[in-house]
């Protein structure tokens, strides 16, 4: 008789914390990163005072700032997601997909540890 499991084992799941743990310390080091190039590092060289295609220079750190907010924004809903998973280890309802209510595959959380669905649910999406 299988009798297939409604969560995972504690010792799954503190492995799962550890691996979540490890993932929100190095994404905000990464957000960290992203921050400083988008406060403009505190760059207090001479770059700014050469009037030679100093338009074009100020496009082109526009968008690099712009680019670096949405870089920014989506390391924020990163690591608020990893979050929203490791209170979903304390409360042992990690691991379940929101969709079938069967397990997520270890694999897939494992690479993706914020998955709220399972592959199956994703592929049901399309």
């Amino acid at each position: 008789m299988v009798d297939e499991a409604t969560r995972y084992s504690d010792a799954d799941l503190a492995e799962f914390k550890d691996i979540i743990l490890n993932k929100i310390q190095k994404a905000q080091a990464d957000l960290d990163l992203i921050k400083s190039a988008y406060m403009n590092d505190l760059n207090n060289g001479t770059d700014d005072t050469s009037p030679t295609f100093k338009a074009f220079e100020e496009g082109s750190e526009t968008m690099s700032k712009e680019a670096n907010s949405q870089l920014a924004i989506r390391q924020e809903k990163f690591i608020r997601d990893l979050k929203n998973a490791l209170f979903r280890v304390e409360n042992r309802t990690y691991g379940i997909c929101k969709v079938t209510g069967k397990l997520i595959g270890k694999e897939r959380l494992k690479i993706v540890p914020h998955a709220t669905m399972s592959i199956e649910a994703k592929n049901l999406q399309r």
